[in-house]
């Protein structure tokens, strides 16, 4: 009987064990876990913070809000905002919309919105506009970005100086020394066209350079400068970090890498984790906003 009583405890322990559901864990560059509330504190003595995203991540998003909400608290309103999905030449309607003149349609059908926007970046939106915050459209515009991956980055230079104005300062510099390009050689294969490859990679320093011009251009000392963008354009200190460290090394930059994992402990993955300063483990199985 007593045996019996005892199975029977162990089977609800086990039960109960089963519902404990991890939805995300954050790790720090040692691979230590780290608590929200110590993550915000040390967000706070950045300048810069890159937080990378899987587009369609449900958790990602909304721990994209969540924080940047606590680090508003902690740092008195002192926040910028940026964000990849908003293209320069947008900016002046993103203004009118954080400043009350345009409303949520009329912002809709006069900017390049991301179809998953108003699930996953209008809250972020509706929070700088509520706290009266600047929110930076930081991309290159990406009829820009295409012509670059069709007809090379030289192609840039017979744009007109208005044109000019919604991209980085010309000439780009393009090299393989930049982590995570060449990945993306790799992934073009060994018998792609050297010049197709270059152009595809020119492509994407279009929009890092882009995005890290616009990020220097707006930032201002004493606050911090928050931007979300996908994970692989600052995974490995890459992309925007890398241009923006060749411009002003003296800047403190933060990256918040994303990976997914089958582990139900979201354990720090072993298979291709290259950690950077803070890293977001969740689960591969979350919910998808598309």
């Amino acid at each position: 009987m007593k045996n019996i009583f005892i199975a029977i405890l162990m089977a609800g322990f086990c039960s109960l064990k089963a519902q404990d559901f991890k939805a995300y864990q954050f790790y720090d560059k040692k691979g230590k876990e780290i608590k929200t509330d110590k993550l915000v504190r040390e967000l706070a003595g950045y300048d810069i913070v890159f937080f990378g995203e899987n587009h369609n991540s449900s958790i990602n998003h909304w721990l994209q809000l969540k924080i940047t909400e606590a680090l508003f608290a902690k740092k008195n309103g002192q926040l910028i905002l940026g964000a990849e999905m908003f293209e320069r030449d947008n900016q002046s309607q993103l203004d009118q919309y954080l400043s009350g003149k345009f409303d949520a349609r009329t912002f809709k059908d006069s900017a390049r919105l991301w179809n998953n926007y108003v699930t996953d970046y209008k809250p972020l939106v509706d929070f700088a506009k509520e706290k009266k915050l600047k929110f930076i459209a930081t991309n290159i515009p990406r009829r820009y970005a295409s012509q670059t991956a069709k007809e090379g980055l030289e192609s840039l230079n017979k744009l007109s100086e208005k044109e000019k104005t919604y991209i980085a300062q010309l000439p780009i510099n393009v090299t393989l020394d930049t982590p995570g390009y060449p990945e993306m050689k790799k992934m073009m294969g060994d018998h792609a066209e050297g010049t197709k490859v270059m152009n595809f990679i020119s492509a994407q320093a279009t929009k890092d350079a882009t995005m890290a011009e616009s990020i220097l251009k707006n930032f201002h000392s004493g606050k911090t400068f928050i931007h979300y963008n996908g994970n692989y354009h600052s995974k490995e200190f890459g992309g925007i970090y890398w241009y923006i460290k060749q411009k002003n090394p003296d800047l403190k930059m933060a990256v918040i890498s994303v990976f997914e994992s089958d582990d139900p402990e979201l354990k720090v993955p072993f298979k291709e984790y290259i950690p950077t300063d803070f890293n977001l483990i969740i689960p591969g199985d979350m919910t998808k906003t598309f």
